[in-house]
């Protein structure tokens, strides 16, 4: 058995929950910040108009993210569990046809979004004032956003493969390329938005070409090699089975985000929509935390649950959600403590910081509970368990947020769009407590 993967079946479950996680969340975390970099810079050097510009384009980025997800998190989860069966032929066709079905999803939906990109802008919340700001930002972010695909997916098979530290460096390079190119384009060469753009697309570029090295060099298990590439119907369903949650997370925000955008602009114009701007940056961040502290679950989960040791999968279940709680609630402290100077690093009209901050406290008044919902989803869908990885995963953003913000904006105006957040945050804590209780409880009778 290969050394690495031996280390799954062997290591404590903390050390190796350490070992995945760590360069899990440095990669996503320096993902995050050239994202909040690019978002400083359009504050302070373009204006608020731009911000709220870079608002209305979210729901195409969750689309895109969403059809990433579909594919890099379900095949890393089917690696992990193949591997875990010591199915290593059946491990390397998931990487083939990953790849095959990266490419073919990507060149659409580019080809798609730019025939139909006013017209989304414009469904998306678009006004008159930050449209052009929206449309250049999409122009030359979308050649970026496939390659971030590329990237994103094979950096997770990379992951789950054995090489956390690898995957780490992956999101290092592309983040330093960023953050280097941000000003010049931005404010020396003075390109604006766009100038964001293209920055994010040369540094994603950079980043998807280190990625695929290592599996064209044929570094550990999983390496591109002749047959593994024509598409195979189980195969393929079984990655996008377990993809599909993550990705309809994403989708839901995707109409979460159209359906702000609008309420908002209603109720309090283009500037509230900045407030969203500020509100989703920020919240990503953190989110980005859990998320990368999960990314390191997977794998063990994953590998464990093939291999059938239950204990050693509620172990590492067990410290990310201690974990992943702890993070949040940094998160909840911040939003009720910080809101001003945290507003202020993005906005400088001085009222609009005000009201920001007022939102922000408001928003995350219940985020603390968020962080062992996005665990548990991500324990589903690493266990094969879809359906309930699904299910959970729409609670929170579709079961209780859409009806929220249908409802309590007519009662309270612009406050009960912030409302509804803490409102779903606390519904879908509780269901996803009663959701893995029960299957903790099932996995005991499983054993037994």
């Amino acid at each position: 058995m290969d050394k690495r993967l031996q280390e799954l079946a062997t290591m404590p479950v903390g050390r190796l929950l350490l070992r995945y996680s760590i360069p899990a969340v440095v990669g996503i975390v320096v993902m995050q910040l050239y994202n909040i970099v690019d978002r400083i810079f359009i504050g302070q050097v373009v204006g608020t108009d731009a911000i709220a510009g870079l608002a209305i384009t979210f729901p195409l980025t969750n689309i895109t993210t969403a059809l990433g997800v579909l594919i890099g998190a379900g095949a890393s989860a089917r690696v992990s569990i193949m591997l875990g069966n010591k199915d290593e032929a059946s491990a390397l066709k998931v990487a083939g046809n990953s790849l095959v079905l990266t490419l073919s999803i990507g060149a659409v939906y580019v080809a798609l979004f730019y025939l139909f990109l006013d017209d989304l802008l414009v469904l998306f919340g678009a006004t008159a004032a930050n449209i052009s700001y929206a449309r250049d930002m999409m122009l030359y972010v979308l050649p970026g956003l496939f390659l971030t695909n590329i990237a994103f997916s094979f950096n997770n098979i990379m992951r789950s493969s054995g090489f956390p530290a690898r995957a780490m460096v992956t999101m290092f390079i592309g983040a330093g390329v960023n953050v280097i190119l941000d000003p010049i384009f931005i404010y020396l060469l003075d390109w604006g938005i766009k100038g964001a753009a293209i920055a994010t697309d040369i540094a994603m570029a950079v980043s998807a070409l280190f990625v695929m090295s290592h599996f064209v060099k044929g570094r550990g298990v999983i390496r591109f090699k002749r047959g593994i590439y024509k598409l195979d119907r189980r195969i393929v369903w079984g990655i996008i089975g377990i993809g599909a949650a993550p990705c309809i997370v994403n989708l839901a925000s995707c109409l979460i985000n159209i359906l702000i955008n609008h309420t908002v602009n209603r109720y309090g114009g283009s500037d509230a929509i900045a407030s969203v701007g500020v509100f989703v940056t920020l919240t990503a961040f953190v989110v980005a935390f859990i998320i990368g502290i999960c990314q390191g679950m997977q794998p063990i989960v994953g590998y464990n649950y093939g291999a059938k040791q239950f204990k050693r999968l509620r172990r590492a279940f067990g410290l990310t959600a201690g974990i992943a709680t702890a993070v949040s609630l940094l998160g909840w402290l911040g939003g009720q403590l910080l809101s001003v100077p945290l507003t202020k690093v993005f906005i400088t009209d001085d009222e609009l910081i005000t009201a920001t901050a007022r939102t922000l406290s408001i928003a995350t008044s219940m985020f603390w509970t968020v962080g062992i919902q996005i665990v548990a989803t991500t324990f589903f869908q690493s266990i094969g368990r879809v359906e309930k990885s699904i299910f959970l995963s729409l609670t929170r953003q579709v079961l209780f947020l859409i009806p929220a913000l249908l409802l309590l904006p007519g009662m309270y105006g612009l406050k009960g769009v912030w409302l509804s957040f803490p409102t779903s945050d606390i519904a879908a804590f509780v269901v996803t407590i009663a959701m893995i209780l029960w299957q903790f409880r099932s996995m005991r009778s499983e054993r037994a």
